[in-house]
């Protein structure tokens, strides 16, 4: 497994966005944000080319349980990722911009893609089980239906993505989670499915999921007793990749005295930057080489390797890099 990270001092640069400022990632919103999106949107440049998004759950009184609104703005968000792509995993034609200096969208594609929260307490509750008791069994049906087909898109996409977790992801949230590349918990966070507890089983690609991450007899005890697991052991476990330590001191200082609070406040901002980060790190690869990797791991099989491997040696990304390694400086890709 990756190494544990330090404890992080909020040192970590991020890279400011032209439409928007770095310090909108720390949202302040508050419960009285009724007039406030369901999800934020934030776009930073990537290393070479494009953009990082960056999706903040934003349900502050129903701590991001999911309700049709949110799944609504979630599905239409990730649509529109993979409308970038085509289906062979390529970049698609970009969009022409009427009235722009350049006619183009000047951000270029999604590089990489980030599920955060614009909220201390937690990261997403699940599903929300108020507006469920309000449902006729046919829009039960319907919002399962749609929740599943929205976790697979995103599962699907051909792009890295990460979940940034700060405090609880329970349910639907950590099926959420599961559904993205990497996730990045603060030692103060917690994860897991109690639906048992609640008399149904996880529904949302938990229970296989999980499995195929964790293992099958680590997953059947997490499932079967509905336990919340700790950050420290989420990582142990594999479903964390990346773990950041928040100190006493830290929150502490944040929370002027309230160590909880604090926790809660240096966390969230520390495990997006982590995030960020991660995802920074990734895009400084060439990108048809960093999706046609993700395409040749889902599928593990070596057919899909060695046509992944004919499809990238054959790039100008491939000559910049042999190039570049010649010249002893860095390669500058242009996913070409």
């Amino acid at each position: 497994m990756p190494p544990r990270l330090a404890p992080l001092r909020l040192a970590v640069r991020i890279p400011r966005c032209s439409s928007r400022p770095a310090a909108a990632l720390y949202s302040t919103a508050t419960a009285a944000d009724s007039n406030q999106p369901l999800i934020t949107v934030t776009q930073l440049p990537a290393p070479g080319s494009g953009h990082i998004r960056i999706l903040e759950l934003n349900r502050p009184k129903a701590r991001n349980a999911i309700s049709k609104a949110l799944l609504s703005q979630l599905r239409a968000e990730i649509e529109d990722v993979h409308a970038q792509y085509t289906e062979t995993g390529d970049e698609a034609p970009a969009k022409q911009i009427f009235g722009g200096a350049a006619g183009k969208d000047v951000k270029g594609p999604t590089r990489a893609l980030i599920l955060a929260s614009a909220v201390e307490t937690s990261f997403c509750a699940g599903a929300d089980l108020k507006e469920r008791r309000g449902f006729s069994q046919a829009e039960t049906d319907e919002f399962l239906s749609n929740l599943r087909s929205t976790f697979t898109s995103l599962q699907n996409l051909p792009i890295p993505t990460i979940s940034a977790i700060s405090s609880l992801a329970l349910g639907g949230g950590l099926e959420l989670a599961l559904s993205t590349h990497f996730r990045v918990l603060s030692s103060n966070a917690l994860v897991g499915l109690p639906e048992t507890r609640l008399g149904i089983i996880p529904g949302a690609g938990g229970t296989h999921r999980l499995p195929a991450l964790i293992g099958l007899s680590r997953a059947r005890d997490l499932i079967l007793t509905g336990r919340r697991v700790s950050a420290p052991e989420a990582y142990f476990l594999g479903i964390a990749d990346r773990l950041v330590e928040i100190t006493h001191d830290e929150a502490e200082k944040a929370g002027e005295g309230d160590k909880d609070k604090g926790a809660l406040l240096v966390a969230r901002r520390a495990v997006l930057s982590e995030a960020v980060r991660l995802a920074g790190e990734i895009c400084e690869g060439g990108p048809i080489a960093i999706r046609a990797g993700l395409q040749a791991v889902n599928w593990a099989r070596e057919e899909v390797e060695n046509k992944m491997y004919e499809r990238v040696v054959a790039t100008e990304d491939r000559n910049e890099a042999l190039k570049a390694f010649q010249e002893k400086r860095k390669p500058v890709f242009k996913g070409q």
